[in-house]
């Protein structure tokens, strides 16, 4: 009796061979390209005369340089311009599809590729950003990779990877209200620290993701990097192929049967055998926010930020620096920490579900004053359908400002940069220093309602006093 987890089914009917230095070749089914990681890829490409192998399996959009308030050609930023219209020759040379802006499906890579029934259960997918972690929502294997290794897969539709170790991560019961898919993976990364998954895949499972939406699984599987992990994943179920059916590249008709009896077929055993497991109680999970440098440094929103004594020895080294660089005092409650930029979105939480709950919290309120804040779609669809939903009007009338698609201040290759010592409360997934375009500025990351909640109290604050 098979006791394999869909990690290792998924590996082993993915490999080409083991090559002599003992890594695995892996055949990687989708590859995604955006215009950071690419450039220099296509460039490798040409100086050693090859063709990128399989043109139907790389499909690319922009997202990282994109404004957000205005998208119109040429960007003001000529570093930006030059970037897309490298990708646009790129894909035109090499026959690749691209969704461009204005194409209707143009949006953060992690984002359009789900919801245009790209992303499948049982896949292999590479692409050239460290959050492609979130694909694993499906069942599918998952990688970010550097720039040598997009030449590779665009070259020979392989990489050259060690095979992981498979912890699950297993959460029971049911989500307090105000607690969401956001707090539950910044609880698992405080709990295991941003080391903790080097040399893991890392399986999400237990009755919490079985309860969670498509999107509520992306938004975990999308910080699973974030917790040191190569990858993660949740095992596909109802939830899954209710959300993939009839979505553009999704199977039909007999394919579509067929495809849901071989996904089924992929999922961990009963019986399978994990590496190591670990078990939380979602009861025990609070609203999170970040208080450091590290998405390892959170706390519940009703705690205080850790003394060096309270801490593990090695962590102290850089929760000193943290306390520094943040302007934060240990001892002190995260709760009451001013904030001046208030943003939403990421390839984290910038889907429709997040723009949801975050416009409950907006609704007939109004922002601070001498906060800005912004909420940015994640892809053309989402802004469309928040759109014929009214959300947009909902924050604009609460003095949120309603941005174009992209990956706007969450990495600020683009306009939306934080200005020297702001402090952000963010939806995104990374606190490291300078993340936000300043490199002084400060980030909080948190849920989107948490971040609404900020917006509004001018503050950090607890959702639940607004629900």
């Amino acid at each position: 009796m098979s006791k394999g987890t869909l990690f290792d089914k998924v590996w082993d009917l993915h490999t080409v061979g083991t090559l002599p230095s003992g890594l695995t070749q892996l055949f990687i089914g989708l590859h995604l390209i955006h215009e950071v990681t690419s450039p220099q890829a296509f460039a490798m490409l040409r100086e050693r005369g090859l063709k990128v192998l399989f043109p139907h399996r790389t499909v690319a959009t922009v997202d990282h340089i994109v404004p957000t308030d205005n998208q119109a050609r040429p960007f003001a930023d000529s570093v930006a311009e030059a970037m897309i219209q490298a990708l646009e020759q790129n894909c035109q040379e090499n026959n690749l599809t691209f969704y461009n802006i204005g194409s209707g499906n143009q949006g953060i890579v992690h984002v359009i590729a789900p919801e245009i029934g790209l992303t499948q259960p049982g896949m292999t997918i590479a692409c050239g950003d460290s959050h492609t972690s979130s694909h694993g929502a499906f069942g599918a294997i998952a990688f970010g990779i550097g720039t040598s290794q997009v030449r590779d897969v665009l070259a020979s539709q392989t990489l050259a990877l060690a095979k992981l170790k498979v912890r699950k991560i297993e959460v029971n019961g049911t989500l307090n209200p105000g607690v969401y898919a956001k707090d539950v993976i910044l609880h698992v990364i405080r709990t295991l620290g941003v080391k903790g998954g080097v040399g893991y895949a890392y399986e999400f499972a237990g009755t919490t993701f079985e309860q969670m939406n498509m999107e509520e699984r992306m938004t975990v599987c999308n910080m699973a990097i974030e917790g040191g992990a190569r990858c993660g994943y949740v095992n596909p179920d109802q939830v899954t192929y209710d959300y993939l059916k009839d979505r553009d590249f999704a199977p039909k008709g007999a394919d579509w049967d067929q495809a849901v009896t071989w996904w089924e077929s992929i999922k961990s055993d009963a019986n399978a055998e994990y590496d190591d497991v670990i078990v939380f109680n979602a009861a025990e999970i609070p609203p999170t926010v970040t208080w450091g440098i590290t998405p390892g440094q959170g706390i519940g929103i009703h705690q205080f930020i850790p003394k060096p004594e309270e801490l593990a020895e090695e962590d102290r080294f850089v929760a000193e620096e943290a306390y520094r660089y943040m302007d934060l005092l240990p001892g002190q409650p995260i709760k009451g920490t001013k904030i001046d930029v208030c943003f939403i979105g990421s390839c984290t939480n910038g889907r429709i579900s997040d723009l949801r709950e975050a416009a409950k919290i907006a609704q007939g309120r109004r922002v601070a004053e001498g906060v800005k804040a912004f909420v940015v779609p994640g892809s053309e669809r989402v802004k469309q359908a928040a759109e014929a939903e009214g959300l947009d009007k909902i924050f604009e009338a609460a003095g949120f400002e309603w941005r174009e698609p992209g990956c706007s201040m969450c990495l600020a290759m683009n306009p939306d940069k934080l200005q020297g010592r702001q402090i952000s409360a963010s939806s995104s997934n990374r606190n490291f220093k300078g993340r936000q375009g300043s490199s002084s500025g400060r980030t909080l990351l948190m849920s989107p309602a948490m971040v609404a909640t900020a917006a509004i109290k001018g503050e950090v604050s607890d959702v639940r006093d607004l629900l």
